[in-house]
């Protein structure tokens, strides 16, 4: 920018359509978000909705000189709208890496990993049987089949931290044992669903060889041990010294700068820039441990304004129309049909296997089923990369949706049948007693305190 010859500003026109992209998109995704709320649905809903009805799938078909003009086919100004869209999302990612509450993994941890590791296996298996079976008009002929597969057994097997916690709260369920070992394995789910998708974006890049997918895993590993050694050496004294200090703004500061560079080197080592982002927030969280009064403004910011408008973005590029074909439509039920039955199924299966009854598998087979903001960020990533088509894009989206909905009925139905023990009614009392309500736990006990855990729920 500042050589002799410097690169043109950005031009006014191009300039006024971003504007416009923008602000019609993101306040489309709030009108639509709070009426998917007032319907008890997760905001998320209603925010892809929005770029649903402004893209191919009905302004495009209705007024298609409008949609020319609003979104036109060109790669420069899109690529405006994606990189605010890819702000929110690392942001929001560091913030749930943030808000885990890794003192629930020591508590629950044996139950949970079995419920984790069946509710990850099973659907996983599925997905990549499925992934061979589907027909041509849903995937890419430039795609590695293997590599496809993979990916669709990653975006089966995951879970939504944020819509779990959203709905447990909003049922008033935080409290149950049910609803902390939910959020337990859909915590390990979350892990691997991120380190998996860094491993196949490295994968896809580089081939499906031996030597690629070696260097994938070294590249994980120096990730997440250099990440552990900068925990200890900066993270921690730096937001000690800015918790001691009376500059609020600079705790936030500091945390955008390190989800950031994270993502940056993530990215660098051709892992997915989101597993840096979100290995940042789990340091933070673990070393730092800032004021969360110091970080509300942020999470205000991601979930009120970027969050919606990247969800929005996502809508924007699905084509239901590309669902009107009949072997395109059999082939959506399908994936559909294996997602939720995978992950009900390995849930159960574990639950059982840890000697929980019955109806306890059926409420963390809900609970787990719901993919959410996960599932619509892996979306993202597999159209960029290249491993999705758009039918499939727009397919694994309705999953995303879909999932999301069904989990508070199914809760609601399951947990009707399981009475509450002493043990989670005296929780209850103590968390009422400290003063966050039913909403919000924050004893000891419980699950993660509602400062951090509700606002990025809201965003779906």
């Amino acid at each position: 920018m500042l050589a002799s010859a410097p690169v043109p500003p950005l031009g006014s026109s191009e300039l006024l359509v971003f504007l416009l992209q923008a602000g019609v998109l993101l306040g489309a995704a709030h009108l639509l978000g709070r009426l998917a709320v007032r319907c008890a649905l997760p905001s998320l809903v209603g925010e892809l909705c929005a770029g649903v009805l402004l893209g191919p799938s009905l302004l495009q078909q209705v007024l298609p000189a409008v949609s020319q003009w609003l979104f036109p086919h060109r790669a420069e100004q899109l690529h405006l709208l994606d990189a605010v869209g890819q702000l929110g999302v690392l942001l929001l990612v560091g913030l749930t890496g943030l808000e885990l509450d890794l003192g629930l993994a020591r508590r629950k941890g044996p139950t949970a990993a079995r419920v984790s590791a069946w509710g990850l296996l099973v659907p996983f298996a599925l997905g990549v049987v499925t992934a061979f079976r589907l027909p041509a008009a849903l995937t890419r002929s430039d795609a590695q089949p293997t590599v496809f597969a993979l990916f669709l057994g990653v975006a089966m097997c995951v879970t939504a931290i944020p819509v779990i916690a959203k709905t447990l709260m909003d049922m008033d369920l935080l409290h149950r044992d049910v609803g902390q070992l939910t959020l337990m394995a859909g915590l390990v789910d979350d892990v691997f669903g991120w380190t998996m998708l860094s491993l196949i974006s490295a994968m896809a890049g580089a081939g499906l060889t031996g030597a690629a997918v070696t260097g994938a895993v070294l590249s994980l590993a120096v990730l997440v041990g250099g990440a552990l050694l900068l925990g200890r050496v900066l993270i921690r004294p730096l937001f000690r010294r800015l918790d001691r200090s009376g500059d609020r703004k600079a705790t936030a500061g500091a945390f955008v700068t390190l989800v950031l560079l994270g993502a940056a080197g993530s990215q660098s080592m051709h892992l997915e820039a989101v597993f840096g982002a979100f290995v940042c927030g789990v340091l933070v969280n673990a070393y730092g441990r800032p004021d969360p009064d110091r970080l509300a403004p942020l999470r205000s910011v991601t979930t009120s304004v970027l969050a919606p408008l990247f969800f929005a973005t996502a809508g924007l590029r699905m084509d239901l129309t590309a669902l009107g074909g009949p072997v395109v439509l059999a082939g959506a039920l399908a994936v559909l049909g294996v997602a939720v039955l995978g992950k009900f199924a390995g849930a159960y299966v574990g639950a059982r296997s840890s000697g929980l009854a019955p109806w306890e598998g059926i409420a963390l087979g809900a609970g787990m089923n719901a993919r959410g903001v996960v599932e619509v960020v892996i979306a993202m990533v597999g159209l960029r990369l290249g491993i999705l088509s758009t039918p499939m894009y727009t397919v694994i989206l309705l999953v995303a949706v879909a999932t999301s909905v069904m989990a508070p009925p199914l809760l609601r139905r399951a947990m009707a049948r399981l009475p509450e023990t002493a043990e989670e009614a005296a929780r209850y009392a103590r968390q009422t007693a400290a003063g966050s309500g039913p909403a919000a736990p924050a004893a000891p006990a419980g699950p993660p305190a509602a400062p951090a855990a509700a606002p990025v729920g809201s965003g779906g």
